[in-house]
C-alpha cells in the first residue's frame, strides 16, 4: 500500500474481518512499508473475499491519510472431492425395456469454484454386480449423470437373470474428468422390476381328492407354478371354479403363503345323491397379464372327488313333530305314530325306537313301529308343561355297525279339562269386637284351569245355626265376594266354612275354612289372644257328620 503523505512518523494502519474482527489475525500491515501478508493458510470454501481498511496515521494516532478499501479474494486451489451426499441411490427399471430407458439420476457435489475446472465434473462407471447377462448392461451420461440401459430387451429378462438386484460403483472426477482430477465415488442400487409376462400354470391337469359325506372343510391344495415375483400380483394366484359346482358345495380360496389353491367343501355332501364330483378349476393372476402374453391350457386343471358313504342317522319326518290332547286322558292312550327314514338308501337298514327324554316320564314308545301311547295321566298343570305344551324327544337307531341316531322332538299341546277347584285366600281375618266397620275382608279365588273352567266363582255361605244369623257373604266381582258381620261379636276365634265353585262343565267346589278372630281393641292396639272358647259353625260339624255317614254305608 502507497501513501501520498511523506510525513515523518506517519505508519500504516490495517482494520476490518480478518485483522481486528473475527476470523482475526489473519491479515497484517508492515507499518513502515505497507506490505500487506497473510499470517496463516487461507481456506476459500469457508471465506472467499475480505473487505479491509487502509489508513495512515501521525505519531499521535490521528488519521492523516485515507481510510480506503482494500478487498482480497481468495483464489480457488482443486482440494475438495467431489461428494454424492444425497444416498442412497436406487433405481428401478421394468424387465423388457427398451435401450436406452433412463433407470436413475446420480448428481455428486464439489465444494470448489463452481466457476473453474475445480467444480467442473465428470460421471463414470467403475464397477457392474453381477456381471451377467452382460457386463455393460447400464451407461452413465458423464455430464448429466443420467443412467440408461444399453442392452437389448431380451437381456433385461428379470426370470433369466441371475438375481434381479444391480450394483454400480459410480465415480465422480473434477478437473473435466482430467487424471489430475479429484475422485468421489457412490454406489447405486438398480432393481429390475417384474412384469406379468408369465401366466401361472397348474403343476400337473388333474389332481385327486377324497371326502366323507357330510363333512366340510379343505379337500385338496392346488399347486402351481410362476416365474413372476413372489411379492407381486403378478405372482399372485386367483382361482376360479369354472364347472361342476352347479350346487355352490365347494369354495376355492388362495393360500397366501404358498400361492396354492385350497378347494373346500362348504355344504356337506351325500353320497347317495352323488359319489363322484368332477370340476374344472382355472387360475389367473392379480395383475393382469401383459398384452403379448395370454393365458393357456396349463392354467386350468381337473379335480375329481370321490365321495366315501358314511353311516347316517334316521331322519324324522317331520322333525319337530306336533299334536294336541286333552289331559287326564286314560292310559295307554295313543299320542301319534312317528315316522323316521334312513338316508342309507343302498345299506337297507332297520330302525329302532327309544324314549330319550321324557321329563314326566308320562310316554312310551314301541321300539318297531313307533307308535308313542301314554303310561301317565297328562296334566297340563304340571311343572313340566311350558305354555300348554309337553316337549319329548325320542330316538331313532339304525341297524349300521356302528350304529347311527337321529332324534326326533314332540311338542304336546294340552288342553284343558276342569282337574282343578277353585282356591280361597285369605282364610284369617280379624276384627275389632267393637268395630264400626263390620266388613271383615275382601276374599279371592283363583284356580289352576283355564278358560271357561276358571271365573266367573260362586260364592257361598253354609248355613248358619242358632236363632240369629251373624255374618253374611256378597259378591263384589267375577273373582272377589266381601264377609260382612251383621252384628259385633264377642272377642273369640270363629271358622267359617265358605264355598267357591268354578264354572267348569261340570263345575267343582271348594269348601274353605276361614278363621276370624274378633279381638279387643284398646288405644289402637288389638288383642287377639284365644282367651274364650272357641266357636265352630255347627254348619262344619253337620258337613263333616254326614260325610262319615256316607262312608259308614255306601
Amino acid at each position: 500500500v502507497i501513501s501520498s503523505e511523506g510525513t515523518e512518523g506517519a505508519k500504516f494502519r490495517l482494520s476490518g474481518k480478518g485483522v481486528d474482527q473475527d476470523p482475526r489475525g489473519i491479515f497484517k500491515i508492515n507499518e513502515i512499508t505497507g506490505d500487506v501478508s497473510v499470517t496463516r493458510t487461507l481456506d476459500r470454501e469457508a471465506i472467499a473475499n475480505y473487505e479491509l481498511e487502509v489508513e495512515v496515521t501521525d505519531i499521535s494516532g490521528k488519521t492523516i491519510d485515507g481510510p480506503v478499501r482494500l478487498d482480497v479474494s481468495v483464489i480457488d486451489q482443486n482440494d475438495n472431492r467431489p461428494m454424492f451426499k444425497e444416498g442412497p441411490y436406487v433405481g428401478h427399471v421394468m424387465e423388457g425395456s427398451p435401450t436406452g430407458t433412463t433407470v436413475m439420476h446420480m448428481t455428486a457435489f464439489d465444494a470448489d469454484d463452481s466457476s473453474t475446472d475445480n467444480a467442473l465434473l465428470r460421471y463414470n462407471i467403475l464397477k457392474q454386480t453381477p456381471t451377467k447377462p452382460s457386463p455393460n448392461m447400464f451407461y452413465i451420461d458423464p455430464e448429466k449423470g443420467d443412467i440408461v440401459t444399453v442392452v437389448s430387451p431380451v437381456l433385461l429378462d428379470r426370470e433369466t437373470m441371475e438375481t434381479p438386484k444391480y450394483e454400480l460403483i459410480i465415480e465422480a472426477k473434477d478437473m473435466g474428468g482430467l487424471d489430475v482430477g479429484l475422485t468421489g465415488t457412490a454406489t447405486a442400487t438398480i432393481l429390475i422390476d417384474d412384469k406379468n409376462d408369465h401366466p401361472p400354470e397348474f403343476t400337473k391337469k388333474e389332481f385327486q381328492a377324497t371326502v366323507k359325506e357330510g363333512v366340510t372343510g379343505v379337500i385338496v391344495n392346488l399347486t402351481v407354478g410362476d416365474r413372476d415375483d413372489p411379492a407381486t400380483g403378478a405372482w399372485r394366484a386367483v382361482y376360479t371354479i369354472i364347472n361342476g359346482n352347479p350346487g355352490q358345495s365347494f369354495e376355492i380360496h388362495t393360500n397366501p403363503q404358498t400361492n396354492e389353491g385350497m378347494l373346500s367343501v362348504v355344504k356337506p355332501l351325500d353320497y347317495e345323491i352323488s359319489a363322484f364330483h368332477t370340476l374344472l378349476i382355472k387360475v389367473e393372476n392379480e395383475d393382469p397379464l401383459i398384452p403379448d402374453i395370454a393365458y393357456g391350457p396349463s392354467s386350468t386343471a381337473t379335480v375329481q372327488i370321490t365321495v366315501e358313504d358314511v353311516n347316517e342317522g334316521p331322519v324324522f319326518h317331520p322333525n319337530p313333530m306336533t299334536v294336541t290332547k286333552q289331559e287326564n286322558i286314560p292310559i295307554g292312550s295313543v299320542v301319534l305314530t312317528v315316522n323316521a327314514t334312513d338316508p342309507d338308501t343302498l345299506q337297507h337298514q332297520t330302525i329302532r325306537y327309544s324314549v330319550y327324554k321324557d321329563p314326566a316320564s308320562w310316554l312310551e314308545i314301541n321300539p318297531t313301529n313307533g307308535t308313542i301311547s301314554t303310561t301317565a295321566i297328562l296334566d297340563r298343570e304340571s311343572l313340566h308343561v311350558q305354555n300348554n305344551v309337553y316337549t319329548a324327544l325320542f330316538l331313532a337307531i339304525d341297524s349300521g355297525n356302528p350304529p347311527a341316531t337321529g332324534t326326533g322332538t314332540l311338542h304336546i299341546t294340552l288342553e284343558d279339562v276342569n282337574d282343578n277347584v277353585p282356591s280361597l285366600y285369605p282364610t284369617l281375618a280379624k276384627v275389632c269386637d267393637d268395630a264400626k266397620d263390620l266388613r271383615v275382608v275382601v276374599l279371592g279365588a283363583s284356580d289352576k284351569d283355564l278358560h271357561p273352567n276358571t271365573d266367573p266363582f260362586k260364592f257361598e255361605l253354609s248355613k248358619q245355626s242358632g236363632p240369629e244369623k251373624l255374618w253374611r257373604i256378597t259378591k263384589l266381582n267375577n273373582t272377589h265376594a266381601q264377609v260382612i258381620l251383621l252384628q259385633n261379636l264377642k272377642k273369640a276365634n270363629y271358622n267359617i266354612p265358605i264355598s267357591v265353585t268354578d264354572s267348569g262343565k261340570p263345575p267343582l267346589t271348594n269348601i274353605t275354612e276361614l278363621k276370624l278372630q274378633v279381638c279387643t281393641c284398646k288405644k289402637s292396639k288389638m288383642d287377639c289372644s284365644a282367651s274364650d272358647a272357641l266357636h265352630i259353625s255347627m254348619t262344619l260339624i253337620l258337613l263333616s257328620l254326614f260325610s262319615l255317614f256316607c262312608k259308614s254305608f255306601p
